[in-house]
């Protein structure tokens, strides 16, 4: 039997299954957290490990992006040769000229849920070999069901770097400055914030974007004013607008 549009061989499902377990293993990630992550239902996960749904390529394509690695099989991913050049509409970058903004960051920003706290999350930048351009995934949130990833724009007109989600047209969006010396990327976050009941409020406010590697013993979630790392992570976070890398407007 042919499998339907936008189903994978049930060959390919069962290796990208056993991937996909052996990431959630190494990483010690519940298959609730990968779906959350993913913007994928529990259901449609524990089907397509179990072989009873077969997986089909935007699924697929979800869980690379939330954990930023590659479950498919390299030879299948495209028939052709990579360009390493992104879209027009994502500014046309080359991968040789963005390999500086690939890796792993603590992406700091204000709590949206607890006054006065930050909110430290992981961020990976990398090349989608399958795509031709740079996408991003979030990890490791306190609130993992609101989990982003999406692609990168980086256009040479204004300078700046863009990270959009576009989920079925909703829109997120971070807008960042060119990095600092120490590799620190600062900017400022567009989204939408849970107000009354189930109304979404639109919000901003500014983020940093720090190598991972110089925040490596600062836990990811909540920082409130008692916690250890909370001092470093607002002065950091700060410079964001006392360095002009956003500027707020009444």
């Amino acid at each position: 039997m042919m499998p339907d549009q936008g189903q994978l061989p049930q060959r390919e499902g069962d290796a990208i299954a056993e991937r996909l377990r052996e990431e959630l293993a190494r990483r010690r990630v519940s298959r609730q957290a990968v779906a959350d992550m993913a913007r994928v239902s529990l259901s449609t996960l524990e089907k397509a490990l179990s072989g009873s749904r077969p997986f089909t390529l935007a699924t697929v394509v979800r869980l690379e992006e939330a954990l930023g690695t590659v479950l498919r099989d390299r030879h299948t991913l495209a028939p052709a040769a990579s360009s390493g050049l992104a879209p027009e509409h994502m500014g046309a970058y080359s991968r040789a000229a963005v390999r500086w903004i690939e890796g792993d960051y603590v992406t700091l920003r204000p709590s949206f849920s607890m006054a006065g706290a930050i909110n430290a999350y992981r961020t990976r930048i990398f090349w989608d070999d399958a795509a031709d351009y740079l996408c991003f995934a979030e990890s490791e949130r306190v609130d993992g069901a609101f989990a982003q990833s999406g692609h990168v724009s980086m256009p040479n007109l204004s300078g700046h770097t863009y990270l959009v989600t576009n989920e079925a047209g909703q829109h997120r969006l971070f807008i960042l400055g060119r990095p600092t010396r120490e590799g620190c990327i600062f900017g400022l976050l567009s989204t939408l914030q849970v107000g009354v009941g189930s109304q979404l409020v639109p919000v901003a406010c500014p983020v940093a974007f720090v190598p991972r590697a110089q925040l490596a013993d600062v836990p990811m979630g909540l920082l409130s004013a008692d916690n250890p790392a909370f001092s470093e992570c607002r002065d950091i976070l700060d410079r964001a607008v006392q360095d002009d890398f956003c500027r707020w407007r009444q």
